[in-house]
């Protein structure tokens, strides 16, 4: 059994704060932060009990791809990964926004359709579609960043009005959204894939607006086999798909939404072990490259000593 991070709590010499998120633990310096990819795991905004071995390295190591790809198209956050697990980047101001882009209907936005709803987040979305049908051109579907529990669906024109976002601001993180999922997807098809959806954070620091946390990542993209899609759309058939979704049916199969008065099933080896491996599938087909686990001594201690280096 590989070993697998499920959180680490250190103090670095100029450590100026630190923040856990889902999946991530941030340490905040003066001018930059920390971001170690734990092997924690999220599905329906609740972390699962067992973390997935590896999946913090093929988290970390695909958003370094598409950073270091993407980084002439759009400004990005990130200055180094000195760490299969760590990035080290700008600390930006970060808006309290994901902009989701989905060029398929699928996900929550297929149950969505399914439930009656023909507008999404302030767009309309045609009659006639079933799921997993490929939309007449991709649509933003921005979601607020809940510090706890779910995020929500919200609109542009909400956005603008609450004033989470300014008017001229937006319109530039809405630009760069389509831009950087126009490339995802010219990349993912390059690979035998179709990018589904996405969803992307950006931040500001001074006058600049920065691309932050990861990119195409299977924890933020929904990725289908371009082989066959086509066929298995007029069969009515289920998609092969590479991404997080699977996590997300098991958990319905077993009556987990993440909604109040659900139980969390349990997650025997066996499924944690399936997880991990479809992790490193994706990595593969995406990258093109052949994964190779880190299993150099004590995982915690050399996260710290490699961040430590680069402070």
């Amino acid at each position: 059994m590989k070993q697998a991070i499920q959180a680490t709590d250190y103090q670095f010499p100029g450590q100026t704060g630190f923040y856990r998120g889902k999946v991530r633990d941030v340490y905040y310096f003066e001018n930059k932060i920390a971001v170690v990819a734990t092997d924690r795991i999220s599905a329906f905004d609740v972390i699962l009990p067992k973390p997935i071995p590896c999946k913090g390295q093929v988290l970390n190591q695909i958003a370094y791809e598409f950073l270091s790809v993407t980084k002439d198209i759009v400004p990005n956050w990130m200055i180094s990964s000195p760490d299969p697990n760590v990035t080290i980047g700008l600390k930006c101001q970060p808006y309290p926004i994901e902009m989701v882009i989905r060029g398929y209907l699928a996900g929550h936005a297929w149950r969505e359709y399914r439930d009656g709803k023909r507008t999404l987040c302030g767009v309309p979305l045609p009659e006639g579609l079933k799921e997993n049908d490929c939309l007449p051109e991709p649509i933003i579907t921005p979601a607020t960043k809940a510090a706890e529990g779910h995020d929500e669906d919200i609109s542009r024109e909400e956005i603008i009005a609450r004033g989470l976002v300014g008017t001229s601001d937006y319109a530039v993180i809405e630009e760069y959204t389509r831009k950087l999922f126009a490339f995802g997807s010219r990349m993912a098809l390059q690979r035998g894939l179709l990018l589904v959806d996405t969803k992307y954070e950006f931040g500001k620091l001074g006058d600049m607006i920065y691309l932050i946390d990861e990119v195409h990542t299977p924890d933020s993209s929904r990725y289908f086999y371009a082989d066959g899609y086509e066929a298995r759309q007029q069969a009515n058939e289920p998609q092969k798909q590479l991404s997080k979704e699977f996590v997300r049916q098991w958990l319905i199969s077993q009556g987990f939404q993440g909604k109040e008065g659900q139980v969390m099933p349990e997650m025997d080896e066996e499924m944690v072990q399936t997880i991990s491996h479809r992790y490193i599938e994706l990595y593969e087909k995406l990258t093109g490259k052949t994964f190779v686990p880190h299993n150099g001594g004590n995982i915690i201690d050399r996260i710290y000593q490699n961040i430590k280096l680069q402070l």
